[in-house]
């Protein structure tokens, strides 16, 4: 694909995060990057250079100078050199240009433009690699200018610095967040919902969080009360990175509150998936994390693996239950197989009882002592419960 471009005419570029992360690891698989690709081709001769390079080229976003490029079995971005010429906060007008000097100047942080030619070397036109080296992430030249050309940049900075950064935010970002952070109010629930759970399943949520809550910045979000130490306490356990789960942590209170899971999930325009986990999370009580091993089966049983899974580790983070042993606990959960309760209903009504609410009763009632009994009687004993059982409210000929 580069050898296409540069057959055409042009130049092109490694850019933005893909050289970051390089850096940052350069043990790190290629297959693990999103590789970004600037070139000072227009847009038309973008799609006709990777044509003839026998590719398969999608203008996904041609307006704005990007071509979507199908190689190896992967989709690769390659965008023509550009500088805003407009913004309102949420979208930005641009006209393409020849040098990377313009085109890092547009971007939001300086670790983000970084550039890397093909043998590997690497150009820093804003001075993103003693930024990297340290840490840092600050905004390009004015912080104030950078986020009132889109207000996401807030929670951008909070995100990268909850990925990258060490020690304290940088001040002048930090304070520019702070003064701007009423502007998160004209976003989209979508835009928000997609940095907010990227940020919650970065290695330092919690300090990212603590600093928005100092700044005010989750109080705009209109999340409901958080607690960035409850998450925290879910972190410890070193469980899979789970954001619908990180998120219901991060704003679970004390006591269940019906209602609340739903609120958020309208706010945050969730999946249906989403929504109903998150709903249960928050206004459900948590199943003891003490249970004997009858007991929990009999909760699985009722209730199902995954209602169950998500809230038990939250219990456990709050019980502060060690890693390893909620760990145990989802193993065991995870190979657990529901057993099939062995009566049907035509069981009863071969006994003369008329099909009817009666029918179901006294199914429920033998279930329930089967699930006493650990689900452990066969058929044979079920039909034995069954008929000791009182006679019918209703039996009609």
């Amino acid at each position: 694909m580069i050898d296409g471009l540069r057959t055409a005419g042009g130049r092109a570029w490694f850019v933005g995060g893909c050289v970051r992360d390089s850096l940052l690891d350069p043990e790190l698989d290629d297959a693990m990057l999103d590789i970004d690709i600037a070139t000072d081709l227009l847009p038309p001769q973008t799609v006709a250079a990777v044509a003839g390079a026998g590719l398969k080229a999608i203008p996904t976003g041609i307006a704005h100078g990007t071509v979507t490029v199908v190689a190896l079995g992967r989709r690769f971005e390659v965008t023509t050199l550009r500088q805003d010429v407009a913004t309102d906060g949420r979208h930005a007008r641009v006209a393409f240009g020849t040098t990377i000097e313009a085109d890092a100047a547009r971007r939001d942080f300086t670790i983000n433009a970084l550039y890397a030619l093909p043998d590997g070397a690497v150009l820093d036109p804003l001075g993103g690699l003693p930024d990297l080296a340290a840490r840092t992430v600050r905004f390009i030249g004015d912080p104030d200018r950078r986020i009132l050309e889109d207000h996401l940049r807030i929670l951008r900075f909070f995100r990268f610095y909850a990925r990258f950064g060490q020690g304290s935010p940088d001040r002048d970002g930090f304070a520019a967040c702070v003064r701007h952070r009423d502007r998160l109010r004209n976003l989209s629930a979508e835009r928000i919902s997609a940095e907010l759970f990227k940020l919650l399943a970065a290695p330092r949520a919690v300090l990212s969080l603590l600093a928005m809550q100092s700044g005010q910045i989750l109080e705009v979000l209109d999340l409901g009360p958080a607690d960035p130490a409850r998450l925290e306490e879910l972190l410890e356990l070193r469980l899979p990175v789970d954001p619908v789960l990180h998120l219901a942590a991060l704003l679970r209170q004390d006591e269940p509150k019906p209602g609340a899971g739903e609120r958020v999930a309208a706010r945050l325009k969730l999946s249906a998936a989403e929504r109903g986990r998150l709903e249960a999370l928050l206004g459900q009580p948590f199943p003891p994390i003490d249970e004997a091993p009858s007991a929990r089966h009999r909760r699985w049983y009722r209730e199902g693996i995954h209602a169950w899974r998500d809230r038990f580790i939250l219990a456990a983070a709050r019980g502060h239950l060690a890693g390893d042993e909620v760990r145990a606990r989802l193993a065991e959960a995870a190979h657990w197989t529901r057993p099939d309760f062995p009566l049907r209903g035509g069981d009863v009504l071969a006994q003369g009882v008329s099909p009817g609410p009666d029918v179901r009763r006294r199914l429920r009632m033998v279930e329930e002592w089967w699930l006493e009994q650990d689900m452990a009687p066969d058929r044979a004993a079920c039909l034995n419960r069954l008929q000791t059982l009182p006679p019918p409210l209703t039996n009609h000929p």
